[in-house]
């Protein structure tokens, strides 16, 4: 999902075979009929009126000053959006909303250890300006760069929104990153100002978060003026505070009852940076303008997730990447719902945790990732089954591509068979939701992402830039501007033109960095990054195709496909509890692909292992199972999620 861009040197050969969604699926008629997005004009309103139809976007804003240009584009590649607008984030997201939803609940959040908080509005008002006053009083003011380094805690959002209403751009760190992520991050952000924890816990054990910031500290080219640290593990874990150091509780404690006034901004300033994975290894600090991203967020969730007031909506992301960002904080919020924040693993302490607290607090919407759905499949739909999940209306998945069969589980044992299933595509970069269906008006295609949506002007096309045919492998781009892409890149200008844009007689062209195919509908469908591609055999495969396969083979409920060094194939796989990988297993994965894709696309080696290495975000490593197939130093893993299932891996292939 935010990944680097592409450039010239990759390609999708004509061996890549097509991945495919299943017959259409129609929205049911009791959910088209009280959908938010219900008239199917709207996709061309949006093409007759061009970038004005966004204003429908804005307007479902507050404006402390209105904007009257919707699209500046008059220096391309560097759009700017409601450009005369001013207004202020944390003021759309809980003071406009105080009026009418005071006491409804803003957040409802449940820690690892079976703790519980609720906030409404008016709590999460009190305690965001207490933070903000404090920031303030610490020396934090306008456009000062604010980096946060704290697990899925209720103050994580709290002090993005607080950071938002001085006006100052926030840089939230992923919890699990190390120490030397943080102070690379920190760094590049220009950021002297930190808010981390004592710890956080990961499972049954307690883990020093503030020991890792000190760390940090100890890394950075600069400094690091104040820094504020909140109590998340109490006595289980003692921390002493340097000078210039402060306890949350006390900063907020210390201006309880006071209110600052919001801070009007540009709609084109920074409302916060976040960093992700570049081609060259350095991360890029991807920054986001305040308008237009959350114009493009609110109105996202608003018409594709079908989010309104009244709901209780739980989008599974964590706040540390972008998709906890948009839609656990911004979106819900703009709209004056309540989002559920959870601080734990699915499976923990029992594999129906994610099903139990659906079926208590009456989630509606759910919105989660293909790698959290094929875990719920290998876990068994029993764990589902035995929950009542009737007051979900809407399920939705981001991140990866989702196959046909975790597609189709996903709908039969989370939405009962009768719900439409939104599949998502979009990128840090992109801001905010750019392919999917409009669940009260598209047919759904199980494994297709959908097309466009409104407005935004995504094409698959060719190494020349010309439109592939039907069913044809190609660049997925977007070739007109949109409120919730990116400004630009904390590196510059220069890296900010290299990494995306591609300027052609047509135009700019945004590059993705994703191969993809487009049917004759109109859908896309994603086969992943470009260069996530493996030549074997004298055939150039995408590694999408290859994993599309292996996973339809009953039993099997993920894979990873690499090369090793002479050039064969190698397919690291999961299966279902109980089901045993022995030689009929891998002759049925073997037969899948040749079927699908061809003998030439047999595995040579198949390795079944209890899990897959991933990234904080979800995201399979597969360089480090290329490593291990090529016998290859892999190096650090401390930034896996699962870091202790390498040496497992490393084990098994060494025995195959």
């Amino acid at each position: 999902m935010d990944d680097a861009g592409m450039d010239g040197r990759h390609s999708i050969g004509d061996d890549s075979a097509v991945v495919s969604g299943d017959d259409a699926i129609d929205p049911p008629e009791s959910f088209r009929d009280r959908a938010v997005a219900s008239d199917a004009g709207v996709y061309e309103t949006f093409e007759r009126e061009g970038p004005e139809a966004w204003r429908r976007a804005a307007d479902l804003l507050d404006w402390e000053r209105p904007y009257e240009t919707v699209l500046d584009d008059d220096d391309p590649p560097f759009y700017e959006w409601f450009p005369e607008g001013r207004l202020n984030a944390a003021a759309n997201c809980v003071d406009r909303h105080l009026d009418h939803r005071r006491n409804q609940l803003a957040i409802r959040w449940f820690g690892k250890r079976g703790e519980r908080r609720s906030y409404t509005y008016l709590d999460l008002h009190r305690e965001m300006n207490a933070l903000a006053a404090g920031l303030r009083d610490l020396g934090v003011g306008e456009d000062d760069v604010v980096t946060l380094y704290l697990p899925m805690i209720p103050e994580l959002p709290i002090a993005m929104l607080a950071c938002a209403r001085i006006g100052a751009p926030h840089n939230v760190v992923f919890a699990g990153l190390s120490a030397e992520a943080l102070a690379t991050r920190i760094d590049a952000a220009d950021s002297e100002y930190l808010i981390t924890c004592d710890g956080y816990y990961r499972r049954e054990d307690a883990f020093n978060q503030k020991s890792k910031a000190d760390n940090a500290r100890l890394r950075i080219d600069g400094d690091l003026r104040q820094t504020v640290v909140v109590d998340r593990l109490g006595d289980a874990l003692d921390v002493s505070l340097g000078d210039d150091e402060h306890a949350y509780e006390s900063v907020v404690d210390a201006h309880d009852g006071e209110t600052v006034e919001p801070v009007a901004r540009d709609a084109t300033d920074l409302l916060f940076v976040m960093y992700t994975s570049g081609t060259t290894g350095q991360p890029k600090g991807v920054e986001h303008a305040t308008g237009g991203y959350l114009s493009q967020v609110a109105w996202t969730t608003r018409n594709v997730l079908d989010v309104r007031p009244d709901d209780t909506y739980w989008c599974a992301a964590d706040i540390g990447w972008i998709t906890g960002h948009s839609y656990g904080v911004y979106g819900p919020l703009a709209l004056g719902t309540t989002t559920v924040l959870y601080e734990g693993s699915p499976d923990y302490p029992d594999r129906d945790r994610v099903w139990d607290l659906i079926e208590r607090n009456a989630v509606s919407v759910f919105y989660t990732s293909p790698t959290a759905i094929r875990s719920f499949m290998k876990w068994g739909s029993e764990y589902p089954d035995a929950h009542d999940l009737s007051s979900i209306r809407l399920l939705g998945t981001v991140g990866e591509s989702i196959t046909p069969k975790a597609w189709r589980w996903y709908r039969e044992h989370v939405g009962g068979d009768d719900v439409p299933v939104v599949d998502t595509w979009w990128q840090t970069e992109t801001g905010a939701i750019a392919l999917a269906t409009l669940p009260g008006i598209s047919p759904m295609k199980p494994g297709t992402v959908g097309p466009p949506l409104p407005g935004i002007d995504a094409r698959v096309v060719d190494e020349d830039g010309d439109p592939v045919d039907p069913g044809e492998p190609g660049y997925l781009t977007i070739a007109a501007p949109w409120p919730g892409m990116l400004r630009g890149l904390r590196e510059g200008d220069e890296r900010y033109r290299r990494e995306y844009w591609l300027e052609g007689d047509d135009g700019w062209r945004y590059r993705t960095g994703d191969g993809a195919t487009v049917d004759e509908d109109g859908y896309i469908t994603i086969l992943g990054r470009v260069d996530d591609v493996i030549n074997v055999r004298a055939h150039r495969f995408n590694t999408a195709e290859l994993e599309s396969a292996i996973v339809e083979t009953d039993g099997v409920t993920e894979a990873a496909v690499v090369g090793d060094n002479d050039g064969q194939i190698v397919a690291y796989v999961t299966t279902r509890s109980g089901v045993d990988t022995d030689d009929p297993l891998r002759e049925a994965i073997s037969e899948r692909l040749a079927r699908s894709v061809g003998d030439v696309a047999r595995p040579d080696r198949i390795v079944f292992t209890p899990e897959l290495p991933k990234t904080r975000s979800g995201k399979i490593m597969r360089r480090l199972l290329e490593d291990i197939a090529r016998g290859e130093e892999f190096g650090d893993v401390s930034a896996l999620r699962n870091p202790e299932v390498v040496g497992e891996i490393e084990s098994t292939v060494r025995e195959t």
